[in-house]
């Protein structure tokens, strides 16, 4: 699966008008031809094809390769390469697997964070919303989700700056540094997720508490927390776990918006640059990286359905 993503992306990449050398001013012919030879743009379309899959998958070679191909594309300079999509086009003497790791951490640390403060806040407000249906507050939670839903990160970003650093002097407005430089981005960009952690926990809980096992686990006289606790939550909260997989990979990879609107040097805003920079092995590494990302985390997903609901089993 994430080779036919990033064979994709590839093909995206050179459809697109322009290239990575390209500027306002056109290079005279003799020097972008050289420029074509270096990088191989020159050869057909199938054989650059070729070269790129050669740094995706896992392949070895002679160490003393002096092939053209080999010389030009640096495929067979070691042993075994396996996901090593090169040096940058952009980033001068920098590998692609250098870059994602130095920016990783950025965006890992504000996407964990903000998706324990949305799954703390939103499963506690959907299950107490599925508990007190149609009270007030089931439509007060619910009316803030689809507030939460509504109001991008763009718009939420920004409006946050403006109160909580220039009005009340709270918290910083950007850049990254202590714990204080943390609050703002986390919440901005914990908003839409614990909106739909809050409508998923809700929508699940109140399917569970009317099923027919939980009505014999009353009958049978438990206490209604232990039903709750022991009965219910485990299979309410599918919908929410489901929902984690791609999530989590989406949040640990960064998103853009919230890194530019607060200036964090982290894998989205690196990876925006890179496609509009046309830096092909740096856009090809990246979304390699999240697809590869987001598989593990739903396979770790699928895996908990069976710890999760006693009905669910691999056998």
């Amino acid at each position: 699966m994430a080779l036919l993503v990033v064979s994709v992306t590839w093909g995206l990449i050179r459809v697109a008008p322009g290239n990575f050398y390209s500027d306002e001013r056109s290079l005279p012919e003799d020097i972008e031809a050289n420029i074509r030879q270096k990088y191989g743009l020159d050869l057909p379309w199938y054989q650059q094809y070729l070269m790129m899959l050669g740094n995706v998958t896992c392949r070895t070679a002679p160490e003393n390769d002096t092939s053209t191909t080999g010389v030009r594309f640096n495929l067979f300079n070691t042993t075994f390469k396996c996901f090593d999509f090169g040096d940058s086009l952009k980033y001068v003497g920098q590998s692609v697997n250098e870059i994602i790791f130095r920016h990783l951490p950025y965006s890992a640390t504000i996407g964990f964070l903000a998706y324990i403060l949305a799954l703390a806040i939103g499963s506690v407000a959907g299950n107490i919303a599925a508990l007190k249906q149609n009270s007030a507050w089931d439509y007060s939670s619910m009316t803030a989700a689809m507030l939460g839903l509504s109001v991008p990160n763009f718009v939420l970003g920004p409006i946050l700056v403006i109160v909580f650093s220039l009005w009340l002097y709270w918290f910083p407005p950007a850049r990254w540094g202590g714990v204080s430089n943390l609050v703002l981005p986390v919440i901005t960009l914990s908003a839409i997720y614990m909106a739909y952690i809050a409508r998923l926990t809700r929508a699940g809980m109140l399917e569970v508490m009317r099923s027919d096992y939980i009505r014999t686990a009353r009958a049978k006289g438990l206490d209604e927390k232990e039903v709750l606790l022991k009965h219910g939550l485990r299979g309410g909260i599918i919908p929410v776990v489901s929902y984690t997989g791609p999530a989590l990979a989406g949040l640990l990879a960064g998103t853009v918006v919230v890194e530019k609107v607060f200036a964090i040097p982290g894998l989205g805003n690196i990876f925006i640059q890179s496609v509009l920079n046309r830096d092909e092995p740096l856009t090809l590494g990246i979304v390699a990286f999240l697809s590869i990302l987001i598989m593990v985390f739903n396979l770790i997903v699928d895996i908990s359905y069976g710890f999760l609901d006693p009905r669910i089993r691999y056998d």
